[in-house]
Order: structure tokens, then C-alpha cells, then sequence
């Protein structure tokens, strides 16, 4: 059965969650990775214009095989869409059985995102 993990941008970033409940819970740790870039998108107007342009910077989350290697595909975490989603200011909306493929506008180079840890090796 898959979970559509959804929390609006009006919602107000919660204030001190227990560590069970940022990455313990239902959403596997979706709304804190989304929480935090919704602070690096105020701490880093220019990270927050490359996410908004389509670009997919390094934000220390799995995004893909090792950048020396040339690719046009790549695989990468829910944890760093999510955070990518509160960087470019858009509402959370993972749904967890889905992979989703984005392109990266600065590289040209597509990310698909998924669940299944196997894919990132």
C-alpha cells in the first residue's frame, strides 16, 4: 500500500520534534528533511533560485552515483526531494510506493528518486 506524505507550506515548521517523531515516524523522516529546507531556502536565497529554476544542487542527501561519473541517469533519495521541495518553497507531496524523475536544468542530467535503497549502488 503506498503513502502519500503531503504537509502544506502554510503549515508553520514545527518547534522542537522528538527525534521518534522526525525520523521515526509514518513519513520516515519526509517533513523534517522538508522542514530544513524550508530554513536553508531563507538562510540561502541563491540555493533557493537554483531549486526554483529546476537545478539540483548538492544538499548533502543521497541524489545520485558518484559526480565523476558520466551519466544521464541517476538515482536518488526521497530524503533529498523532500528537502528540495521545502528549498523551492512547494508544498511536501511524496508519495512513498512512486518514483519520481526530475531533470536537472543545469546538467541535463535525469534523477529519479525512489525508495528502493538497491538503485543507489
Amino acid at each position: 500500500m503506498a503513502t502519500r506524505i503531503y504537509r502544506s507550506i502554510n503549515k508553520p515548521i514545527r518547534e522542537n520534534p522528538s527525534f521518534e517523531e522526525r525520523w521515526r515516524g509514518p513519513d520516515k523522516g519526509l517533513i523534517i528533511c522538508w522542514e530544513i529546507g524550508r530554513k536553508r531556502r531563507i538562510e540561502s536565497p541563491e540555493l533557493a533560485k537554483q531549486a526554483e529554476n529546476g537545478e539540483l544542487p548538492d544538499l548533502g542527501w543521497k541524489w545520485g552515483v558518484d559526480p565523476k561519473k558520466k551519466t544521464n541517469k541517476k538515482y536518488g533519495s526521497l530524503n533529498y526531494l523532500a528537502e528540495w521541495q521545502g528549498i523551492r518553497g512547494d508544498d511536501l507531496d511524496i508519495d512513498l510506493g512512486e518514483e519520481r524523475e526530475l531533470i536537472c536544468s543545469k546538467s541535463g542530467v535525469k534523477v529519479i528518486y525512489t525508495a528502493d535503497l538497491k538503485k543507489y549502488v
